[in-house]
């Protein structure tokens, strides 16, 4: 299998830069330190997610293109997938379950995507998305399993690293990145192979972190528990991603629900951003003191399609 390379994800920065404008990078003060926050919740489909998309399927040839695409999500690949799908003229199927947020799923239709839902508890995306694909001749393409997809998404290490140095805070030291199956955490390990690397994940959804200690892959237990961190219930991570990962010594953490809504608050009060909750889990694991803030610091904030309702609890707790 072809792997994802450092060069690769330069390279989707550059195919990024020809269509669309850098996501910003916001600064922001905690604990006295001045932090550094890229904001991809303001993508056009409100998710890193366009990055390994574009990245992915631009990579097609037209014959290729013309047979369509499939892919499984819960929500922000899909948009991402959908996006670059009707960019590129091209057929779009995705596989969701049936209790991703409508905000997701409604965008994912307005785009043109058709979507086949799923059992999130009881049946396998892959296992559908893989049988569509074959039935159809069309592309399978993963949410993080996936050498382009991890090479799209490091592309915002990429932005982040010139943004910072443009506005005097010198090179990414360490960087800490919202955690699923790892394609966001692992691109940027490729893109930015001097910072310390720190992947944050919801509790008891944290794989990773038990992978990355264990030094092999560990699955989400049995019964995991509830949580609105919907983009990031991953059962299990894929090798590519964590052998990214682990060669370059990252760390993991969990954060509560609690100290998620706590960081989404956050956000809206400093930032003045709206971020779902699985994009603020690496902003949760900072205000809630398991990572110490530091100089030349980055958080990712991956997304922002939230909820209305649930948002509207959050602000109002």
């Amino acid at each position: 299998m072809r792997q994802p390379t450092r060069a690769g994800t330069r390279d989707a920065a550059a195919k990024l830069a020809a269509i669309l404008p850098p996501t910003p990078l916001f600064t922001a003060d905690i604990k006295g330190v001045t932090v550094a926050f890229k904001a991809e919740s303001l993508q056009p489909v409100g998710a890193f997610k366009i990055r390994g998309a574009w990245h992915r399927l631009t990579a097609l040839d037209e014959a290729t293109r013309a047979r369509g695409v499939v892919a499984f999500s819960s929500g922000n690949h899909a948009q991402g997938i959908a996006w670059a799908a009707k960019r590129l003229g091209m057929p779009a199927t995705i596989v969701m379950p049936h209790d991703a947020p409508a905000a997701k799923r409604d965008s994912t239709l307005a785009l043109g995507a058709e979507v086949v839902g799923y059992d999130r508890m009881r049946e396998s995306r892959e296992q559908i998305a893989a049988r569509l694909a074959e039935a159809r001749g069309a592309t399978l393409v993963p949410s993080f399993d996936d050498p382009w997809v991890i090479e799209g998404q490091g592309s915002a290490g990429i932005e982040a690293a010139a943004q910072m140095a443009e506005q005097g805070l010198g090179t990414p030291a360490r960087v800490v990145v919202p955690c699923g199956g790892g394609g966001l955490a692992a691109g940027i390990a490729l893109a930015l192979p001097e910072a310390r690397m720190t992947i944050a994940e919801p509790e008891g959804w944290d794989d990773m972190r038990m992978s990355l200690e264990a030094s092999w892959i560990e699955p989400v237990g049995a019964n995991p528990p509830p949580t609105k961190c919907d983009a990031l219930m991953t059962t299990r991570v894929s090798p590519l991603t964590f052998d990214v990962l682990s060669r370059r010594d990252a760390t993991g953490v969990a954060v509560s629900e609690e100290e998620t809504a706590a960081a989404q608050r956050w956000a809206a009060e400093r930032l003045r951003l709206v971020i779902e909750p699985g994009g603020a889990v690496a902003l949760a694991a900072v205000l809630a003191g398991k990572v110490a803030a530091a100089p030349g610091m980055l958080v990712i904030l991956s997304g922002g399609n939230v909820d209305r309702a649930d948002y509207a609890r959050v602000l109002a707790a």
